[in-house]
């Protein structure tokens, strides 16, 4: 060992020379900060697959890879143990060094003596998944302190305004974490054991309500109520009532469930959406309360509802045009704070789609589907069921039957293929005036991943903007 440096500096060196005289060092600072970096590890990571060359496997598993190592060495030898891994060629220092000279690449990593010494780096093959750990985590420390850098390079220019500077930032962090998310396969008696418990406890147990309740009870017989992980798409033509049925929803959940609630409105106000929820709730006419001309008798139900409203978990954004990652951002942001147990979001066309992820010139096909399948990844991060309202395209209105088909969905086949669930609302009075059934909606189930599909027919009450179970028995009925 050799020690070197000045009063506010000390370093020091690892013995071992590379080929041609160079040093390979092991850089301990002390008066100054330097990257996070781990050599000793990632020594006794590369020498544990020379001795035990089936290490390679848990490596790979974890999608470790030439980048996380700080030492310009260790990258090129572990991309070259990869390229013979993929090639299913031995990992043996012969192999190894063979296939390093003929691409000139020997010295870059120390030479046969470095090379022959790294075996002699491990305490002990058995701890390998701990050097992966170890070289992992300080690969994500330095990921973090670029990111940082980058950050405040932004800040510094000045070109963003301070909001756009944090959603990049969320954004980026948000990324960064993603990066280095690793995933693992699953022995299925683990699964299963986990599925069993579960289903023991339902046995115990009974309900016909297993996620967070819709409300509207045929609905939720068909559901079971909205799942985790689940991307839910409500559509329908305008004027059918998506928002309203979104809403009615979302109390239903507040109030039956205890749901905490985020919901992302991209047309109308936080101020239109309480109202909305007031009128509804109270069963006071909505123009009554947007003119003022209330009665005497309305004030004591909206008086109850507002308490009512007051001590549930809703939680109301108004932000036009969010982008994907925003809304994951304060949705993950919510989570920690409160918990979230259900997102909505009204509606999935006027989302912005982030344009890093598809390029400036983008399709508006393409946007909706990387929007969709953005909505289905926070539903899977989360593991909560997040409803989207969507558009149908003009077709409908061709048609003599305008009842939805999953080929109505408007500017994306990527929408039908992204969703758990898919339901149409519909309105038969709305086109015809003779109609024997006024006042009654259908949401028609038109896709379930895990359940069956069928029609559910509502009691609609315009004048309040109220959808209702048809029977008498509805948990609310006064």
């Amino acid at each position: 060992m050799t020690l070197f440096g000045g009063q506010d500096c000390l370093v020091e060196t690892r013995s071992g020379q590379l080929d041609g005289g160079a040093e390979v060092a092991e850089l301990r600072t002390e008066g100054a900060r330097r990257e996070p970096q781990d050599a000793r590890a990632e020594r006794a990571l590369l020498g544990s697959i020379l001795l035990r060359p089936e290490s390679i496997h848990e490596a790979c598993e974890v999608e470790l890879t030439p980048e996380h190592f700080s030492q310009e060495a260790h990258r090129v030898l572990f991309s070259c143990l990869l390229d013979l891994h993929k090639k299913d060629a031995p990992l043996d220092l012969v192999t190894i060094s063979g296939y390093l000279q003929a691409r000139s690449r020997l010295r870059r990593v120390g030479g046969m003596s470095y090379l022959s010494g790294l075996s002699g780096d491990v305490p002990s093959v058995a701890n390998f998944s701990t050097y992966v750990r170890t070289v992992l985590d300080r690969a994500v420390q330095r990921s973090l302190l670029e990111t940082a850098r980058t950050i405040q390079e932004g800040v510094y220019e000045g070109e963003l305004s301070a909001a756009e500077s944090l959603e990049q930032a969320e954004k980026q962090i948000y990324d960064l974490g993603r990066g280095h998310q690793t995933t693992r396969l699953h022995r299925l008696g683990e699964v299963a054991n986990s599925v069993y418990t579960v289903l023991e406890s339902r046995f115990q147990c009974p309900e016909d309500v297993t996620g967070v309740p819709t409300g509207f009870r045929d609905l939720d017989e068909k559901l079971t109520g909205l799942q985790p992980s689940d991307l839910v798409i409500l559509a329908a033509r305008p004027s059918m009532g998506k928002t309203a049925f979104s809403l009615n929803m979302v109390a239903n959940a507040a109030m039956m469930g205890g749901a905490k609630v985020a919901f992302f409105s991209l047309e109308m106000s936080k101020e239109q959406l309480a109202t909305r929820l007031l009128c509804a709730d109270a069963r006071v006419s909505g123009q009554r309360v947007r003119t003022g001309k209330l009665l005497q008798e309305d004030w004591p139900p909206l008086t109850e509802s507002l308490q009512r409203l007051d001590q549930v978990e809703i939680h109301i954004d108004d932000t036009p045009n969010i982008s994907v990652a925003e809304l994951r951002s304060k949705c993950r942001r919510l989570s920690g704070a409160v918990g979230l147990d259900l997102v909505v979001v009204d509606y999935l066309q006027l989302m912005r789609a982030d344009r890093d992820l598809i390029g400036k010139n983008s399709s508006r096909e393409r946007e909706i589907s990387s929007i969709s399948g953005g909505l289905k990844a926070v539903a899977k991060e989360l593991n909560i069921p997040v409803v989207a309202l969507s558009q149908l395209n003009r077709g409908v209105e061709a048609r003599a039957d305008k009842r939805p088909m999953l080929s109505d969905l408007r500017e994306s086949g990527a929408i039908e293929q992204d969703a758990d669930v898919i339901m149409f609302l519909y309105r038969d009075e709305f086109y015809n005036e003779a109609s024997e059934k006024k006042g009654i909606a259908e949401v028609l189930l038109r896709k379930q991943r895990s359940g069956p599909i069928g029609d559910v027919e509502l009691a609609w009450r315009a004048e309040i903007t109220r959808f209702e179970n048809l029977a008498q028995d509805d948990w609310r009925s006064r």
